[in-house]
């Protein structure tokens, strides 16, 4: 897949890889012919987005082993005292790329040009397709200024496939009533995307893709079953996981499959958490400008263009 260079100091910038071959014991877990291969395995990064700090796990590279996603960030945990002033990250632009939000504790607030004005929660998940392009500020939520808390969830990118890039931009938030969920005596799921086993999320994206979360217990076995001819990848939160060849993957950091195989086989000796995410490769040239998502130069330069010329809002309401 070809890809621009992404501008230095935007939005998406790198991350560190981290090589590792250590072992965890008492699996009993064996390779099989169908479990997916790693490619990688990386550690998230951290920086700052506004005044809320973050752990960027990806941002506009690995997309043969990423996309339909672009961007990846935790935020969080961060403890925040009662009346504290709320952890912001001003008016700024988008278009031609789906942000999307999903609260693991706390309270967010949303507010954009497209007079959407939402308060977010504890297991919300918000998609702002951006389309030919639109202005938010985010923060944290109200109810977390006036009682404190941990404010601690995930923005992640979908990239819009090039025949939406330029559709009019709007927002939904999805509560988990709309999200399929599994539990056991070993694991809990929330399926906020896609369908696994008989659980199915109504959550309707451009593109095929999936977005599950997940909890494993001490002492358990999990496998996942994914399309062989999409991409899927696990940011651990919390914990230790034991993968393919018997290589473990531990908090704050993302591994990467290679596509040609379907099951995920996990084991987690301790309690852990973790996203499992991927879908549908877009196969589309990215072209980037910090918040512009685009598939050439020209379509990069028609947003800046719109930005400057109001078209997609005023930053100045939107930070009211």
């Amino acid at each position: 897949m070809k890809r621009r260079e992404f501008i230095k100091g935007s939005a998406i910038v790198g991350l560190t890889p981290t090589l590792t071959n250590d072992k965890v014991k008492n699996s009993g877990m064996t390779n099989a012919d169908s479990q997916r291969k790693i490619y990688r395995i990386l550690t998230a990064n951290g920086v700052n987005v506004g005044t809320l700090p973050v752990l960027r796990a990806f941002a506009g590279n690995h997309l043969d082993h990423v996309s339909p996603y672009v961007l990846f960030d935790e935020f969080g945990p961060v403890a925040v005292d009662r009346g504290a002033d709320p952890l912001r990250v001003d008016a700024h632009p988008h278009a031609g790329v789906t942000p999307t939000t999903y609260f693991l504790e706390g309270t967010g607030h949303h507010k954009d040009s497209l007079n959407y004005d939402f308060q977010i929660g504890k297991g919300d998940f918000m998609i702002f397709n951006s389309g030919k392009g639109a202005i938010h500020m985010e923060e944290s939520g109200s109810k977390l200024v006036e009682e404190g808390g941990l404010y601690h969830g995930f923005q992640i990118w979908l990239n819009t496939p090039s025949a939406y890039k330029f559709d009019d931009p709007t927002t939904f938030v999805h509560r988990i009533a709309e999200m399929g969920e599994i539990e056991t005596e070993k694991y809990w799921i929330r399926v906020v995307l896609g369908e696994l086993f008989d659980a199915k999320s109504t959550v309707q994206t451009f593109s095929p893709a999936f977005y599950y979360h997940v909890k494993m217990k001490e002492d358990s076995r999990l496998d996942i079953p994914t399309n062989p001819e999409h991409n899927a990848f696990i940011y651990l939160v919390n914990g230790e996981l034991e993968m393919q060849e018997g290589r473990s993957l531990k908090a704050n950091q993302i591994v990467l499959f290679q596509r040609g195989d379907s099951n995920i086989k996990l084991y987690s000796e301790c309690e852990s958490e973790f996203l499992v995410l991927g879908g549908q490769p877009l196969e589309e040239e990215v072209f980037s400008y910090g918040p512009f998502v685009m598939n050439n130069q020209e379509q990069i330069n028609e947003c800046i263009r719109n930005y400057r010329a109001g078209k997609m809002g005023n930053p100045d309401l939107v930070n009211m």
